[in-house]
C-alpha cells in the first residue's frame, strides 16, 4: 500500500495538540482552579443555582395582562396595530377572491406560463402538474388559501428585507448594528416568533403574516447587503467619473449588478416564508399548514400526508421557478413579446373557466388518499411497529434510542454542575475561535441559567446533540460517497431538492406513523431536516478540493482510500465545519417543533404558551431557544481571526 510522503505538507490547522490549543487549555484550567472551588462552595449541586436566577415571569405576566386589556381600547393599538391588522386582512382577502375568480383552470394556466416563460416547457408542465395534483387532492381551496398568505407575506417580507439590506449594503455603521440582529433571527426556530404576534394581533391571518415577515426577510436583506457590496469595483469607479450622483450610481449601477443576489434573495424569502406560514397554522393561518396541524393532532396520517403532499409540491415550483429566473436573468431568452401571448392564453383560459363553470375543483375529480394511506400505517402498525423477529419494530427502534441514547445523555448533562457546563462550552468554543467567541458562548449558556430554564434547556441540548451526531454520520458518509461517484450524486439529487424544499412542519408527518408520539421522532425528524445541508456542503466541499493536489496524491501512488484520508478530508476541512454549523442550527429548529409530538423540554414550554397565551412561559422557553442556538452556532462556528491574527 503506497503512502504519501514526497508532497510538502502544509502547517496543520490548530487542534488539540498545538501549542495555541495547549496554551487556552492551560488558561482555562487555571481559571477552573481558582473559581470552580468558589462556585461549588458558594452554589453547591448540579442544577443551576436559584440565587442566581431572576424570576421574570411577574413583569412578563403584567405586560401580557396590560397587552390583553388594552387591546381594542389603547390608542397604539387602535391606530397603529389596527390599521396594520385591517390591511393585512384585506390584502391576503384580496389576493384569495382573486384566485378563487380566476378559477382552478385559469391559475394552473397563469402558473404553467410563468414557469415556461423564466424556464422551459419541462417546467411549464411540472408546475401545471403540480396545481392539478394539488386539485386532485382535495386541497385546492386550501392551497389557495395558503397561496394568497404566501403572497402577502413575500412581498412584505421582500420590501422589508430590501430596504434593510440597502441600508446595511450602503453603511458600515448599519451593516454592523444589523449583523447581531439577523444572526439572532437566523438561530431563532420559528416557533418562538408566534408569541409575541398573538399577543398583540391575536390568533389569525394578520399575527401569521406578520410573524412570516419578521422570520422571512433576513435572507433577503442578507443577500442585497451582500450583493451591494460585492459590485465590481471597476464598474462602480467608471460610473462615477461620468460624474454621476450617489443615488443614479445605486440605481444604475450597484442594483443592476446585484440582481442575481438579489433574486436569490427572493427565492430564499420565499421558501423560508412558506415554511412559516405552513408553521404559523398553529396561531390561525389557516390553509395547508391548518390541515396537517389538525390531522397530526388527531395522529391521522392519511389526512396530514394528503395536506402535506400539495405543501411540498408549492414548494418545489416556487422554488424552481425563482431559481430559474435567478439563472436565466441576463441571458437572451425569449422575447417580451412572449409575455403578451403569455398573457392573452392566460386570460383565454381563466374566461372560457369562467364560461364553463370551472371556477371551484370539480368534486367528482378528488381522490382519496387518506383512507388508503391509513389503513398502510395500520398494516406498519400491526407488522412493522413493533414485534418485528430479529431486527425489532420502529417502536423498539425510538424506545432503544430513548433508553439508550437520549435518556443516558439527558441524565449525563443534568448530572454535571452547571459550573462545569459552562467550561466545557468555554473550552470548546475557545478551541475552534477566539475568546470574545468563548465569551459569547458562556454568556449566552449562563443566561439560559438565569432565566430558570437549566433542566429543559439541557433536555433539549440531548436531544440536539444525539440528532446531530447521527446527522454528521449519515450526512458525511453520503457526502463523501456522492463527491465520489458522479452517477451517485445525479440519484441523489433530485431527492436533496425535494427534501430541501420541504417545510419543517410536513417532516412531522412520516416520524408519527413510523415512530409514535415522543422524543426519539422528534430526533428523527430532525436528522431529515438536516441531512440535505449536511451532504451538499461536504459532497461540494470535497469537489472543490485543489485538482493539482489530488493529481499530486496520484502520481505518487496513494490509493483511493488515501486520498480521501490525507488529502480531501484535511483540505475540504472548512467546509466540513460548516456542515457540522448548519447540521446544528437546522436540528435545533425540528427539535424545537418536535414539542408538537412529545419532544417535550423547552419545545413543549413555547407549545404551552402558545395554546395557553402564557407569555412568561413561552417568551422565556424562546428566549432559552436563541441562547442555546447562539451557544451551537458559536461552538460550531470557527472564526477567521483565530488563523489570522495572534494571541486568540
Amino acid at each position: 500500500m503506497a503512502t504519501i510522503t514526497a508532497a510538502p505538507r502544509k502547517p496543520a490547522p490548530p487542534g488539540i495538540l498545538t501549542s495555541r490549543a495547549v496554551r487556552k487549555l492551560a488558561i482555562l484550567a487555571v481559571a477552573a482552579a481558582i473559581l470552580a472551588p468558589i462556585a461549588a462552595t458558594q452554589w453547591s449541586g448540579a442544577t443551576w443555582p436559584g440565587a442566581l436566577t431572576v424570576d421574570v415571569s411577574e413583569p412578563l405576566g403584567r405586560a401580557s395582562d396590560w397587552i390583553i386589556d388594552n387591546r381594542d381600547s389603547h390608542p397604539l393599538f387602535l391606530y397603529f396595530f389596527g390599521h396594520v391588522s385591517n390591511i393585512v386582512v384585506i390584502a391576503v382577502r384580496a389576493v384569495y377572491l382573486a384566485l378563487l375568480a380566476v378559477g382552478w383552470a385559469g391559475v394552473t394556466a397563469i402558473g404553467a406560463l410563468v414557469a415556461w416563460r423564466v424556464a422551459d416547457v419541462k417546467l411549464a408542465l411540472g408546475t401545471a402538474a403540480a396545481f392539478l395534483a394539488c386539485g386532485l387532492l382535495g386541497m385546492w381551496v386550501p392551497t389557495m388559501q395558503t397561496l394568497a398568505l404566501m403572497v402577502v407575506a413575500v412581498l412584505a417580507s421582500v420590501a422589508v428585507g430590501a430596504l434593510l439590506g440597502l441600508a446595511a449594503g450602503l453603511s458600515d455603521r448599519m451593516d454592523r448594528v444589523l449583523r447581531p440582529v439577523l444572526d439572532t433571527m437566523q438561530v431563532l426556530p420559528a416557533f418562538a416568533y408566534l408569541l409575541p404576534v398573538v399577543l398583540v394581533f391575536g390568533i389569525g391571518v394578520p399575527a401569521a403574516v406578520l410573524a412570516t415577515v419578521v422570520y422571512a426577510a433576513p435572507p433577503m436583506a442578507r443577500l442585497t447587503s451582500l450583493g451591494l457590496r460585492g459590485a465590481d469595483k471597476e464598474v462602480l469607479e467608471a460610473v462615477e467619473s461620468l460624474g454621476t450622483t450617489s443615488r443614479q450610481r445605486l440605481l444604475t449601477a450597484r442594483i443592476p449588478l446585484a440582481r442575481k443576489e438579489l433574486l436569490l434573495g427572493v427565492n430564499q424569502t420565499i421558501m423560508m416564508a412558506l415554511s412559516m406560514a405552513v408553521i404559523a397554522s398553529v396561531i390561525g393561518a389557516g390553509g395547508l399548514g391548518d390541515r396537517v396541524y389538525q390531522a397530526l393532532a388527531s395522529v391521522d396520517v392519511g389526512a396530514a400526508l394528503a395536506a402535506g403532499i400539495p405543501i411540498v409540491l408549492l414548494a418545489v415550483v416556487l422554488d424552481r421557478v425563482t431559481g430559474a429566473a435567478g439563472e436565466r436573468l441576463g441571458e437572451s431568452g425569449k422575447s417580451p413579446v412572449t409575455w403578451l401571448y403569455a398573457l392573452v392564453v392566460a386570460a383565454a383560459v381563466a374566461l372560457a373557466g369562467r364560461l364553463a363553470g370551472f371556477l371551484d375543483w370539480p368534486d367528482g375529480w378528488e381522490l382519496n388518499i387518506a383512507e388508503p394511506v391509513n389503513r398502510a400505517v395500520d398494516w406498519m402498525t400491526a407488522h412493522l411497529y413493533s414485534g418485528v423477529p430479529v431486527v425489532g419494530g420502529t417502536a423498539d427502534w425510538a424506545a432503544h434510542f430513548t433508553s439508550w441514547v437520549l435518556n443516558p445523555l439527558r441524565d449525563g448533562l443534568q448530572w454535571l454542575p452547571w459550573w462545569s457546563v459552562l467550561l466545557i462550552v468555554a473550552a470548546l468554543a475557545w478551541l475552534i475561535g477566539t475568546w470574545r467567541t468563548a465569551l459569547t458562548a458562556v454568556l449566552a449558556m449562563a443566561a439560559i441559567g438565569v432565566l430558570g430554564v437549566w433542566k429543559p434547556s439541557l433536555d433539549t441540548l440531548s436531544q440536539v446533540l444525539a440528532a446531530v451526531a447521527v446527522t454528521l454520520v449519515i450526512g458525511f458518509a453520503t457526502g463523501v460517497a456522492a463527491a465520489r461517484s458522479d452517477r451517485f450524486e445525479r440519484l441523489l439529487r433530485p431527492v436533496l431538492d425535494v427534501f430541501q424544499t420541504m417545510p419543517q412542519f410536513v417532516y412531522l408527518i412520516p416520524v408519527v406513523a413510523l415512530f409514535g408520539v415522543g422524543r426519539a421522532p422528534a430526533v428523527a425528524a430532525a436528522v431529515v431536516y438536516a441531512l440535505p445541508a449536511v451532504v451538499r456542503i461536504t459532497a461540494q466541499g470535497l469537489r472543490q478540493v485543489d485538482p493539482a493536489a489530488m493529481e499530486s496524491a496520484r502520481s505518487l501512488g496513494a490509493t483511493s482510500g488515501q486520498q480521501l484520508r490525507q488529502v480531501q478530508l484535511p483540505l475540504a476541512r472548512p467546509a466540513l465545519l460548516l456542515a457540522v454549523n448548519q447540521g446544528v442550527v437546522l436540528v435545533l429548529a425540528v427539535v424545537i417543533i418536535g414539542g408538537l409530538v412529545g419532544g417535550g423540554a423547552l419545545g413543549y414550554q413555547v407549545v404551552f404558551g402558545l395554546a395557553q397565551g402564557d407569555l412568561a412561559t413561552g417568551l422565556v422557553a424562546g428566549a432559552a431557544i436563541v441562547c442555546l442556538g447562539l451557544m451551537l452556532d458559536r461552538v460550531t462556528q470557527p472564526t477567521e481571526r483565530r488563523t489570522t491574527k495572534k494571541g486568540a
